[in-house]
Parts: C-alpha cells; structure tokens; sequence
C-alpha cells in the first residue's frame, strides 16, 4: 500500500515537473521574442529620432529620400481594424445571443462547429478572396474605389474574426446561471428583456474581452491587408483609397529584398516593437475591464 502511495506520488512529481518545464518555455519564448526585437530596435534608434518616428505622416525608409515615419502604418493599421471589428462585433454578437437564447440545442450544435470552422480557413484563402470576388462587388457600388483598399481587406478581415467573437461571446453567455433568467420571467420580463437587461448585462467581462482579443487578433492579421490593402503607405483614413499596416509591412521587408543589419532592415524591427506595444495595451485593458466588471458582478 505503502509504495503504491509512493508511485502515485512520484507519477504527480513528475506530471507537475512537466508542465513546469511547458510554463517556462512559453516564458522563455516570449522573454526571446521582446529581447530580439527590442535589441534591434535599439541599434535603429540610435540612427533615427523616436520623435521623428512618432511624428512624421511618411514612410519611405526603402525609397532613397528616406522618412521614417510610422504614423502612415499605424493609420493604416488602425482603419483596417476599425473596419473590421465594426463589421464583425454586430454580426458576431448577435449570432452569439441567437444560439444561446434563442436557438434549440440541436441546432446550435450544428451551427457553433460550422461558424468555428471558418477559422481554420488559412489567411491567404480570404487575401484573394478580398481582392478576386470582394472588391469587384463593391466597386460595381462604389466605382471610385481602387483596385486595392483598405475597405475590401478590413470587411473580409472582419468575416474572418466573426467566428472568434461568436464563439467566445456565446460562451460567456452560456456561463451566466439560468436562475437569473428564471427571476426575470417570474418577474413577467420577456425573453428580450431578459436577454438585454439580465442576460447580456450579466456576461458583460466575457463578451468585452472577446471584443478586445477580436482587435488584437485584427490588429495582427497579416495576409489579407498584404493582398488586398496595395502596400502603400500613406496617412489617411480613406477606405477607398490602398493602404499599408504594419505588418504587411514587415512581410514586404522580410522577402529577402533588403540587406540584413541595415537600417532598412532594422525598421521591421521598429515596427514590431510598436505592434507589440500596441497589442500589449489592448490585452491588459481586456484584462483589467474583465476584473472590474466580475468585481462589480460579484457585488
């Protein structure tokens, strides 16, 4: 009995061993990941003012009249990404609701697979599914509307994330306790009611988180705006008109074209390091809005 005890005790040392070993190279991984970029970035930096890489409205470090100016990506970054949360938190949200509200079991466990699978689609696949089949339909609306856009790339990439935020958005309302609904039809509410004004309310730190991993996950979406957006940076907030993000950015350089350890090389550097900062902020305000609004649950 004794050394059976002691077996079973070895087998948990080693279990807790393992995942202690799995944790610290996750950590390792992403302390890796910082140093490489910041470290590169600190030998840019030393050639170009962060002020002027913080304030200038042009990127041209590949041209020969050279501007360093990461405010045309991040603009371009941030219109594609409006675009698409826009597109997909509505759509998202309410799918969310409908299955688990309103929806029979048997259908949301064929309709929640189905949505989810869209996310195994490889980016690339919705890239040419934007510029092929997306911007001709809306250029027979819009006909100003140029071959490559940052509309076309922000509403495909929204489509892209739909999955995402129903799936998440559904489980949060699916974790809510059925006696709350249960108080508020006793209270003669409708199901409306209830949904909007109990329901929804209760699932707020979960459905806003999901919004916020949405936009990271937008934020960081690479094929699609390198497709279809043109790769043209330039400040601006057109829709219609091609744009160039960050990290399509950083494809463009990491093709092979540019020397390594030059300045131009090291300016995907400089935009990783800003990208990182960026998604950084959205995760930890995610993680801040879900605690304060469980706090305020609990209470």
């Amino acid at each position: 009995m004794i050394s059976s005890h002691r077996k079973r005790r070895k087998k948990e040392l080693y279990i807790k061993r393992l995942l202690q070993f799995s944790a610290g190279i996750t950590v390792l991984t992403t302390l890796g990941i910082i140093f490489i970029f910041v470290y590169e970035a600190i030998y840019f930096f030393k050639e170009v003012s962060i002020v002027q890489f913080f304030t200038e409205s042009e990127w041209t470090p590949l041209f020969e009249n050279k501007k360093y100016g990461i405010m045309a990506l991040l603009s371009g970054t941030i219109l594609t990404t409006t675009i698409a949360v826009g597109f997909a938190v509505p759509i998202g949200l309410s799918i969310a609701i409908y299955l688990s509200e309103y929806a029979n079991k048997r259908y949301r466990n064929i309709v929640k697979p189905s949505l989810e699978l869209l996310a195994a689609v490889p980016s690339v696949v919705y890239g040419f599914f934007a510029l092929l089949i997306v911007t001709p339909i809306l250029q027979s609306f819009i006909p100003s509307l140029s071959g490559f856009n940052a509309l076309s790339a922000g509403l495909v990439m929204g489509f892209m994330i739909v999955p995402f935020v129903t799936s998440l958005s559904e489980d949060a309302l699916s974790s809510v306790p059925n006696n709350l609904r249960e108080a508020s039809y006793g209270m003669g509410a409708t199901r409306f009611q209830t949904v909007f004004r109990i329901t929804l309310p209760a699932a707020n730190s979960g459905v806003i988180v999901a919004i916020i991993l949405a936009i990271s996950r937008a934020v960081g979406e690479t094929m699609i705006v390198a497709i279809a957006a043109g790769q043209q940076p330039r400040l601006t907030f057109d829709p219609t008109v091609p744009i160039e993000t960050i990290t399509s950015y950083i494809v463009q350089v990491s093709l092979g074209d540019v020397a390594q350890n030059s300045l131009e090389y090291r300016t995907i550097f400089a935009a990783g390091v800003t990208l990182f900062i960026f998604t950084f902020i959205l995760n930890n305000i995610s993680f801040y809005l879900r605690a304060k609004f469980r706090k305020q649950y609990a209470q």
